[in-house]
């Protein structure tokens, strides 16, 4: 069986369209296009010609208030751009993604935008828009933890899995060409991760060096610490449960333990999990483990051989697997990145 061809490196002068509307999201605008231009800043700085070209569009040419008052100056008419193969338009979220989802010209453009430009992505909840307009059917895709449901009930047919920090995949003959992303911060790390895949990876760690950050967090990285969801989420039934986990990872934590400090029947519980938290609770004890194992190793406390043990993980062997699975990177290759 041949395997797919791999997606092709745009070419020099890339153009990088931010869409605008009403209400949107500074940050979720000036965020990735800061990394895009700082890529151009570096290059410019070893003698060689920018990569992108950045550009704004909206309804209409002209200021467009964003949720925080903001202006941002639209460049062109959404209408009047010519959408190249070489280009990349990116769709914010914000307070006005509610109406800007039933914006149907909005939408029948980001439809032709999908099927001629080499990408087409989101923002936060600038997903609704990509919903609404059926371009995740079929898909797995991520926004902003709070506006999960609302992307399920917009874009039915799409997998929405808030376990990620954005769903881009250079290697992927789908999600190398569309994609969604998470909150604020993890546009940066979409913008890092398309930088590396355009340019090269010396390149995403120049640009991750001059905005102060420590490196592009991996796309499959969950969005909020797992030791904050008792805060976080509606879960009555659980919130008692779930402030008692923390405290226990280096011990049994199988479902029957689980179960009888609930008291529950593991069915039950099992159900409970599925239907307030969206995971197993086999899943959720994980998450707990490496958030506890991921912040002693930030904090050059232990060896991954006790941290291992301290979290519950037993051999070094089952962390490196959960580390792997979940954020793409060794116990080690954490410690050295994020490690104080």
């Amino acid at each position: 069986m041949a395997s797919s061809p791999a997606p092709a490196r745009p070419r020099r002068g890339h153009r990088i369209t931010c869409v605008l509307y009403p209400g949107c999201m500074s940050l979720d605008v000036t965020g990735p296009l800061q990394v895009f231009a700082s890529a151009n800043r570096e290059r410019t700085r070893h003698g060689l010609a920018p990569w992108y070209r950045l550009e704004t569009a909206a309804a209409a040419p002209g200021l467009v208030a964003t949720s925080c008052g903001l202006r941002v100056h639209a460049d062109h008419a959404q209408g009047s751009l010519d959408l190249a193969a070489n280009g990349t338009v990116l769709v914010p979220g914000g307070d006005g993604v509610d109406e800007a989802q039933h914006d149907a010209a909005l939408r029948a453009w980001l439809r032709q935008a999908a099927q001629r430009v080499m990408r087409l992505g989101s923002v936060c909840s600038g997903a609704l828009v990509l919903g609404r307009a059926g371009l995740l059917e079929g898909m797995a895709a991520t926004t902003h933890w709070s506006r999960a449901d609302d992307l399920r009930a917009c874009s039915p047919g799409t997998t929405v899995d808030i376990d990620r920090l954005h769903t881009y995949d250079p290697g992927h003959p789908v999600y190398s060409r569309r994609f969604t992303c998470a909150g604020v911060t993890a546009g940066i790390d979409l913008a890092l991760a398309l930088v590396e895949a355009d340019l090269g990876r010396a390149m995403a760690l120049a640009v991750a060096r001059q905005l102060v950050m420590f490196l592009r967090r991996p796309g499959g990285q969950a969005q909020f610490s797992p030791l904050l969801t008792p805060e976080t989420t509606q879960a009555p039934r659980l919130a008692r449960l779930l402030e008692w986990i923390p405290g226990q990872i280096g011990g049994d934590l199988g479902v029957p333990r689980l179960a009888h400090e609930a008291c529950m029947p593991p069915r039950t519980l099992a159900r409970a999990f599925r239907q307030e938290l969206r995971t197993t609770p086999a899943r959720y004890v994980e998450r707990v483990r490496l958030e506890a194992a991921s912040a002693l190793l930030a904090q050059r406390q232990a060896s991954v051989s006790t941290v291992a043990r301290l979290c519950g993980f037993g051999h070094p062997e089952n962390l490196r697997r959960a580390f792997h699975k979940h954020w793409a990177v060794s116990p080690q290759a954490f410690a050295e990145r994020f490690g104080q």
